[in-house]
């Protein structure tokens, strides 16, 4: 801006500094030019004053003299005309060779009003001859002339004078124009476009610096809705657990959270932002470029042990395909569920099947009268137990649905752990007698606050592993200690114990670390399953010590709850 304001203030300059010249010029050579013919006029009168009411043999003997007299000093033409036109005296010029001046302008005028004035320019001379002509007696003139320089001829003669006055006064206007655009511009440079203050600033930029306040505050809107939503999806996006990523249509990463980098266990350490960097696996390939050639697209990725699914979403911005968006998300616990919902189903259905078999067949002999009378006793005897291992079986599986679902009619109370100890003891006595195991319990009275149903099925189911999986004459003891926050609950036989590789699956449902040793002594294989869900539903934890041919301790931590 400063530069234009400079150029156009010096161009003005420059051309009024011309225009200025010239018109002084003109201005002069104009007064130069009267001041010329007047003096023309003047000396035309005084010849005329002295010739007048003589004849004109004694006018030109007097204008011989008097050109005589005045040879050298007197550089003006003189030229007398008699009525008919004829030249009679010229001091300049040989009166013989000389036309009839009748026809000329300013004889013709002078004839007419006294006084006549022409003025004749020749261009090839560069000259401009100024004639006067008066009338005197007898119908005569009397003309002076003189010569001058034309108005190009003159300023053509002073070139170096004009030239030198314009480069001084062009290198005036150049400093002028100088501090007048920084004067011009100044205020303007010095306006904070942020707060603009209007009543200081030009009248004539007030419409403009309206416009950028109201522009300003626009933008400052849009600025802190544009940081707070961005603030807002990089708190979504830095706190998701799945992993993030847009890209564009040549699959340059546009945003990612770093939930995607800890899963594709990459980083964007070199000169390269594709998404394809982070995982060269086909299947993350492929899913990409499908999403890209605007196709949804799901896969499954195994890294570092662990499931993800990586589904990739294509985005449009009219009608073309602009980049996609990839969600990765942890699927191993929900693969790990599928895995136990099939194995379950498998572990159930074969658990039925087995004692549905056992009674089919032995419907099918009674049925068919091949059994003998006095084996029909042994036979029901069979169905009953076969039956009652499918009841069981199916209260077990009630249980851990009610234990997943939370969904039991009972509500919660304040339960005195050492009286459900006691109680199971009560009730797995005889089995453990008949197996020449010792119960012992105990303790000191504790109560929490929970669901009885559940909390007795846990002690209970503890309590008979430890039966059963005792050895003849061993030992089982529950001991219950009350302690300022918490109660906890020891269960410890001396029986077979746990292989060490089977610890951590115990709590599976169907897990059997002996499977021929559990089928000889029942159960379903789902006791420490209920136990366990049992544990988290009050908020306890379990945990468990076993050496394979010394025995298996169970401790049960519950919170004291008011």
């Amino acid at each position: 801006m400063t530069k234009r304001i400079f150029g156009g203030a010096f161009l003005v300059s420059i051309i009024a500094i011309i225009s200025s010249v010239a018109l002084v010029l003109g201005v002069a050579y104009t007064k130069e030019q009267q001041l010329f013919k007047s003096q023309l006029e003047q000396q035309a009168m005084l010849l005329a004053a002295t010739m007048d009411n003589t004849t004109p043999e004694l006018d030109v003997k007097s204008l011989e003299k008097l050109s005589a007299d005045i040879h050298g000093t007197f550089e003006n033409r003189i030229t007398y005309i008699d009525a008919e036109g004829n030249v009679l005296f010229d001091n300049k010029a040989d009166i013989s060779e000389m036309e009839n001046h009748l026809d000329r302008e300013e004889v013709i005028s002078a004839k007419q009003s006294g006084t006549g004035t022409a003025i004749r320019e020749s261009y090839t001379m560069s000259e401009m001859t100024v004639y006067c002509a008066r009338t005197i007696g007898y119908g005569c003139v009397v003309r002076v002339s003189g010569t001058m320089d034309t108005a190009l001829a003159r300023i053509g003669s002073m070139w170096w004078e004009v030239l030198l006055v314009v480069l001084i006064a062009a290198l005036v206007s150049l400093g002028v124009a100088g501090l007048v655009a920084r004067a011009v511009v100044k205020p303007i440079n010095s306006i904070d476009l942020r707060n603009p203050d209007i009543n200081e600033s030009y009248g004539e930029i007030a419409p403009l610096l309206h416009r950028i306040s109201e522009q300003n505050r626009e933008i400052d809107r849009r600025i802190e809705e544009l940081t707070r939503s961005r603030t807002e999806f990089a708190l979504i996006t830095e706190n998701m657990g799945e992993g993030f990523i847009i890209t564009d249509s040549r699959t340059e990463v546009l945003s990612y959270n770093k939930a995607a980098l800890n899963i594709l266990g990459s980083d964007f350490t070199g000169s390269s932002r594709s998404v394809l960097v982070l995982n060269r696996s086909e299947g993350f390939r492929g899913a990409v470029e499908k999403a890209l050639s605007g196709e949804r697209c799901e896969v499954n990725l195994t890294i570092s042990e662990k499931i993800y699914q990586v589904i990739a979403t294509p985005v449009s911005t009219d009608g073309k395909i602009s980049g996609a968006v990839i969600i990765i998300l942890d699927i191993t616990e929900k693969e790990g569920r599928e895995e136990l919902r099939r194995e379950f189903t498998s572990n159930v259905s074969h658990e039925l099947k087995t004692p549905l078999t056992t009674i089919y067949g032995i419907s099918d002999m009674l049925v068919g009268g091949i059994v003998k009378p006095e084996d029909i006793p042994g036979f029901a005897k069979n169905i009953r137990d076969e039956a009652g291992r499918m009841i069981t079986l199916i209260e077990d599986i009630i249980k851990l649905s009610q234990l997943d679902e939370n969904s039991f009619a009972d509500h919660e109370e304040t339960v005195d752990i050492l009286t459900l100890a006691q109680l199971a003891a009560e009730r797995l006595r005889a089995a453990a007698d008949s197996r020449h195991v010792s119960i012992n319990v105990t303790g000191e009275r504790a109560e929490t606050t929970g669901i009885t149903s559940v909390l007795e099925e846990i002690i209970y189911n503890l309590l008979d592993n430890a039966v059963k999986y005792n050895r003849t004459g061993g030992r089982a003891d529950i001991d219950v200690k009350n302690g300022e926050s918490s109660i906890t609950v020891t269960v410890s036989d001396t029986g077979i114990g746990i292989p060490a590789d089977c610890i951590d699956r115990i709590f599976e449902r169907f897990f059997r670390a002996d499977k021929s040793h559990s089928r000889k002594i029942g159960g379903t294989g789902l006791g420490l399953s209920i136990v366990k869900h049992g544990v988290n539903l009050h908020g306890g934890t379990i945990t468990v010590k076993s050496t394979e041919g010394t025995g298996t301790e169970f401790t049960l931590t519950l919170p004291k709850k008011k």
